[in-house]
């Protein structure tokens, strides 16, 4: 199985659901909607359209990222929020992610770090204690670390923790992970389009024994999409 979309809605939710079966959620890294919202988009998609999201950046992320900046939400202890700190404000953030996984009844949930989460023994014990602490359900968790993190730690810890790998596969090649989930981000950057010659070589980088989310996630998302789904 090969399931090909976008993160985010690119056009008008109608029109994308008649070329494709999944998208990813990005809203709710940046706040989250309201639960009427989520319902509505379940509703306006067809039964057997699949959602995937990505968690609230109160998780992942430190409140020094500029990605705070789109956010609404106002906190009193800043040093109580992101890199899986085991606070009860980033386990609160998680219960009310899991309350829109479960309405859109989402199976693969993305945590993606910043490159500033390092490979640092607390944040590899934060890591370790959130995710052997929370409710995993039927859930597949899918991880995107950025920035400085060996392989074979990271195959480590998607073993301990039941992870899957998530990678830009122009960029490099998952450790583990029994599906794949490829999110592309651009060759040089969001504002990026990819040619007809990298949109073929993308097939071949999937394993036709493994089933496999490819999303796109740069400017030209929709239409860079539907050319790499012509392909099959």
């Amino acid at each position: 199985m090969v399931k090909i979309g976008c993160c985010g809605f690119p056009v008008e939710k109608e029109r994308y659901f008649k070329h494709f079966s999944v998208v990813e959620i990005q809203q709710t890294f940046y706040q989250l909607p309201e639960k009427e919202t989520v319902l509505k988009w379940r509703r306006q998609a067809p039964a057997d359209f699949e959602f995937t999201l990505k968690v609230w950046q109160l998780i992942t992320h430190s409140p020094s990222s500029p990605t705070y900046k789109r956010s609404k939400i106002k906190l009193k202890d800043e040093k109580k929020y992101g890199f899986f700190k085991p606070t009860e404000e980033v386990y609160l953030a998680w219960d009310e992610t899991e309350k829109i996984v479960e309405i859109l009844k989402a199976k693969i949930v993305v945590f993606q770090c910043p490159a500033s989460f390092r490979p640092e023994r607390e944040n590899i014990n934060n890591l370790k204690r959130f995710f052997k602490k929370i409710k995993r359900k039927d859930y597949i968790f899918v991880w995107e670390p950025r920035g400085e993190w060996d392989k074979d730690l990271i195959k480590g810890l998607c073993e301990e923790l039941d992870l899957i790998h998530c990678v830009d596969p122009f960029k490099d090649s998952p450790a583990l992970g029994r599906i794949r989930y490829f999110r592309l981000h651009g060759q040089k950057g969001y504002n990026y389009r990819y040619s007809d010659e990298e949109i073929k070589s993308l097939k071949k980088m999937i394993n036709p024994k493994i089933d496999t989310y490819v999303m796109f996630n740069n400017v030209y998302m929709f239409e860079d999409a539907l050319r790499f789904k012509s392909l099959f």
